[in-house]
């Protein structure tokens, strides 16, 4: 293989490494708003937007095609920024952050 050959399969591995950091960090924030989901302060359209990025995602029809994580990365961080503003505009997020300040405060 030639040096440019190496260069661009290097450049295409840090971007895939990327896209894959990406995703597990999406993974995590998708899992915690799991909690937001619970509560009954939260609209309905928040939640189904939440659980219908959830389905495009494993969902087989994709705009990108399926190596390229990007258009489902999108759709969950749009989905997730949706369920987080309904979630602190309805305090759900208010009240789980001053009660963990309470727990430490009565432990201290």
């Amino acid at each position: 293989m030639s040096g440019e050959m190496w260069a661009i399969v290097v450049i295409l591995a840090v971007l895939l490494a990327a896209m894959v950091g990406a995703a597990i960090v999406l993974l995590v924030k998708v899992v915690r708003a799991r909690h937001a989901l619970r509560d009954a302060g939260v609209p309905l359209e928040n939640k189904l937007a939440y659980w219908g990025a959830l389905l495009y995602v494993i969902s087989p029809v994709d705009l990108l095609p399926d190596p390229v994580l990007l258009d489902d990365i999108g759709v969950l961080l749009l989905a997730l920024r949706s369920l987080q503003a309904a979630a602190d505009a309805s305090g759900v997020g208010k009240r789980k952050r001053s009660a963990t300040a309470s727990e430490v405060e009565a432990e201290a």
